[in-house]
């Protein structure tokens, strides 16, 4: 049984014949930024001026090499270094004014060929699909890249040729200026000392094993594209090349970390039980063995690509519908705005199964807000949390719809929220904002109301701490601010940061310096309201305390 191999090795080697790299369908694009690729100069520089025999070590790849005679290598981690060191190669090869170290620059970017032995020239390094044919045209063919700098960036088909054209351009307005022999002294550094640890193993499972447990300076391969190897191999070349693409235009539409999240979701919606292991173990046996080995291009097209799309239209608000597109927007609003995402699985679930039905996803989404708002006001924790969620969808798939169980409140939840907002609400942090706002929407009467404000604070109107000579002091005793002071009628909103001074004012003075904006508007209703108001009282506030209590118990029909 073969094992791993790991090799130090200078570059001279790595770019090679002994190596064929391929950067697999399944591996995410070439993403490096211009600053990474800078740095990666900049650390090979300062090695440079130090001026000793040192060998320096530029990290690890790790690749799967199935057979020992064979040079075709992929690329499971490093592709982010190796596609950089290309590019800078082949700055350095267009650079030079000589014609014989032009030529040895390009043996290492491109195997040169053999008319003797019929092998024709190749690239040392073959990007995915999408990207190697602009690569190899623009970077690694022979005074290429001042054809490549010429080129306008808006005029690319992906963002890893956007990246390449960047870094190439970076990389070459650094090494432009410097006088041949410094550019020669850094190419005999990177060909004689500068190595690679190269690890090289059978198979994809035991690469991942090595590289997921491996401290490299590369962005590291997340399970997706671990799912996605497996489903690309289980199509023939057409196939693949499609479902490939499918594949990485649903993961650019989201970004890499919220497409990274869909498949946590997606494990929910199959499993309809909290996870108890890591993804890369789960997803695989409740997953994907609904569709390995057979049926991987059912799995792109019925499962990710739409749900890709409606994870858009949750996370962004863009659901359309001829009717009633609003009122559905509105409720992925404020979901959004509940502290976690473990409500998401069923929303997508709805959006994927209910799509041309608005009227069914208003009553649907608004008995999810519900109770999502009832958890979070009550505090449920985790594992009860996700598992009435995956109650909900085992119910939702058995048909129950909006008659499921799981979606209703006990009268024992209902009770404990009606409690809980009927308390020292301002002394639960997290949840005093978020019931605020909501409270603020239904006095403004709008859809799913949201603020663009950098900053959004809960204030007193009685304040926590007020003077002995103050009003607050003579309106209320103390067994009446204790009542009052950090109860829902008593709080309002402000778009500014605290002010401990203003807190303090009396109640008219505070109304005119602190509870209005420099244009004498306040964006809040549950604000304005209080502005209306010529004194602040203990009355009073048992008047607005009721009305606003009865407006959240009326809307979540607690």
């Amino acid at each position: 049984m073969r094992k791993l191999e790991a090799h130090e090795m200078p570059l001279h080697k790595v770019f090679s014949s002994d190596y064929d790299f391929h950067i697999p369908d399944y591996q995410r694009p070439y993403a490096w930024e211009e600053e990474q690729a800078v740095q990666l100069l900049t650390d090979l520089v300062e090695a440079l001026d130090r001026g000793t025999d040192e060998p320096y070590f530029l990290g690890s790849v790790v690749l799967v090499k199935e057979s020992l005679t064979e040079a075709r290598v992929d690329v499971i981690d490093g592709q982010q270094r190796l596609t950089t060191l290309t590019i800078l190669l082949s700055v350095l090869r267009d650079l030079t004014q000589d014609p014989q170290l032009s030529l040895d620059l390009d043996k290492l970017v491109s195997e040169q060929g053999n008319k003797i032995l019929g092998l024709a020239r190749r690239p040392r390094l073959t990007l995915r699909p999408r990207d190697a044919g602009f690569f190899k045209q623009h970077v690694q063919t022979r005074g290429a890249v001042k054809t490549l700098l010429a080129l306008n960036a808006e005029t690319l088909s992906t963002d890893a040729q956007k990246a390449i054209l960047r870094n190439v351009a970076a990389l070459h307005s650094r090494l432009a200026d410097w006088s041949e022999e410094r550019r020669l002294g850094l190419v005999q550094m990177l060909g004689e000392r500068t190595y690679l640890v190269v690890v090289s193993t059978p198979d994809l499972d035991s690469a991942h094993r090595i590289f997921s447990v491996m401290n490299s300076r590369g962005l590291d391969l997340s399970p997706t594209d671990i799912f996605k190897s497996k489903i690309i191999g289980d199509l023939g070349p057409e196939a693949s090349d499609e479902c490939a693409t499918k594949w990485e235009d649903a993961e650019e539409a989201l970004g890499r970390d919220d497409f990274a999240d869909l498949f946590l979701h997606l494990r929910m919606i199959f499993a309809k039980k909290r996870a108890e292991q890591e993804l890369l173990k789960e997803f695989p046996e409740q997953v994907l063995s609904h569709y390995l080995p057979g049926r991987a291009e059912t799995f792109v097209n019925d499962v990710v690509r739409p749900y890709a799309d409606a994870y858009v239209q949750v996370r962004d608000a863009t659901y359309e519908a001829a009717q009633g597109a609003e009122k559905v927007n509105a409720w992925f609003r404020r979901l959004q705005q509940v502290d976690n995402n473990d409500w998401r699985p069923a929303g997508l679930w709805a959006l994927r199964n209910h799509a041309n039905d608005p009227l069914w996803l208003d009553r649907f989404l608004g008995a999810l807000e519900r109770l999502s708002s009832s958890m979070f006001i009550r505090r449920v924790y985790t594992t009860p949390r996700v598992t009435r969620y995956a109650e909900l969808l085992r119910q939702l798939d058995l048909g129950h719809g909006l008659d499921a169980g799981a979606l209703e409140l006990t009268e024992t939840e209902q009770a404990e929220t009606r409690a809980r907002l009927n308390g020292d609400l301002y002394l639960v942090g997290k949840i005093r904002k978020y019931v605020l706002l909501r409270l603020d929407e239904l006095l403004a009467q709008g859809q799913g109301v949201t603020y663009d404000y950098p900053v959004i604070t809960v204030e007193h109107v009685l304040p926590q701490n007020p003077k002995p000579d103050s009003e607050w002091v003579a309106l209320f005793d103390e067994e009446e601010r204790v009542e009052w002071t950090h109860r829902l009628g008593n709080l309002v909103l402000l778009n500014r940061s605290k002010n401990s001074v203003a807190q303090n004012y009396d109640f008219t003075v505070k109304k005119a310096k602190y509870f209005t904006g420099r244009s004498g508007v306040v964006p809040f209703a549950l604000t304005s309201q209080v502005l209306q108001h010529v004194q602040w009282t203990p009355d009073l506030l048992r008047t607005r305390q009721k009305q606003l209590i009865e407006l959240l118990t009326n809307e979540w029909r607690l």
